[in-house]
């Protein structure tokens, strides 16, 4: 089995580097992906806020809003002349249009086949994740999970990633670096195991997977947009990282959803509880995943 590694070699291609916004790299023309979700954003803390039937719900989508706003100004502010919103948390259209920043486009609802990637490709210059939380599993980490809580883990070439993880190796695919990543402590040392060279905003200490400590909105959100804007002015492509295959396990709760997965013929048990299956291309592989995890249901 080839093992998943994104090398410090990678990586130190996209270093951080102080730099000014009237740099040579904020004069070029660039364009910006930011994959958005709930559970990391400034002032988010409790369950009645990340879905719908929440009673507090629709003060988590503007929070989720302002978040995005602060790396968007920060993106233009870095140099970016076109930045595309990518709405990742649960059903996905939690960004109502008029709360985002009018320079940015938006896509939103979550039948997506690339999910929390959807639109990225090899044209863009920079990743930025925000609002992002630990990966399942996790002993601390504000709702600690992996796509959604049917997951135990997931292995990409074998290495448990989480859904950072799992972004990171689509982007590094495309040749896109990941340059920014917002949430709580946790997310970020773990996105930071990932791709060494991130930036690192975090907007919230987890004291376990349920109660956190939360730093000042204005301060929080501060901290994203001058985050966004370095990061950009020192944003550098590199060359696609492909490998020859990507060797995907995943192991779930609840043995029933292996009985349903196994269907697919090219998915095989490996225990009673994880399957495995073998793609040529991440894209592919990324896009399996997903049906293996949001769309398989179990009565």
């Amino acid at each position: 089995m080839r093992h998943f590694r994104l090398t410090v070699a990678t990586f130190a291609a996209v270093a951080l580097t102080i730099a000014t916004p009237d740099s040579a790299a904020a004069q070029r023309a660039l364009k910006v992906y930011i994959s958005v979700d709930m559970e990391g954003i400034s002032g988010v803390n409790g369950s009645n806020q990340t879905g719908p039937a929440g009673a507090e719900y629709g003060r988590a989508r503007k929070l989720m809003a302002e978040d995005a706003n602060a790396a968007i100004r920060g993106a233009f502010e870095g140099g970016a002349t076109d930045v595309l919103v990518n709405d990742s948390h649960g059903g996905q259209r939690n960004i109502l249009p008029e709360d985002l920043d009018p320079r940015a486009r938006l896509i939103s609802h979550s039948f997506k086949r690339h999910g929390m990637m959807e639109g990225l490709d090899s044209t863009f210059d920079a990743v930025m994740f925000v609002g992002y939380h630990a990966k399942a599993g996790s002993p601390r980490g504000l709702f600690a999970h992996t796509g959604s809580g049917v997951l135990v883990d997931v292995q990409v070439n074998g290495r448990s990633v989480g859904e950072g993880g799992m972004n990171s190796i689509l982007a590094v695919w495309h040749g896109v670096p990941v340059v920014m990543v917002t949430g709580d402590d946790v997310a970020v040392a773990q996105q930071k195991e990932v791709t060494p060279a991130v930036r690192g905003v975090v907007v919230k200490r987890a004291i376990n997977s349920r109660a956190v400590e939360l730093r000042p909105l204005a301060d929080a959100r501060r901290d994203i947009q001058q985050g966004a804007r370095e990061a950009m002015v020192s944003a550098r492509r590199f060359s696609p990282e492909r490998l020859r295959g990507y060797i995907v396990r995943i192991e779930y709760h609840d043995p029933a959803f292996v009985e349903v997965a196994t269907a697919l013929q090219e998915v095989h048990a490996v225990s009673p509880t994880a399957i495995e299956f073998t793609r040529e291309t991440m894209p592919e592989a990324y896009r399996l995943i997903r049906v293996l995890y949001r769309f398989i249901t179990v009565d």
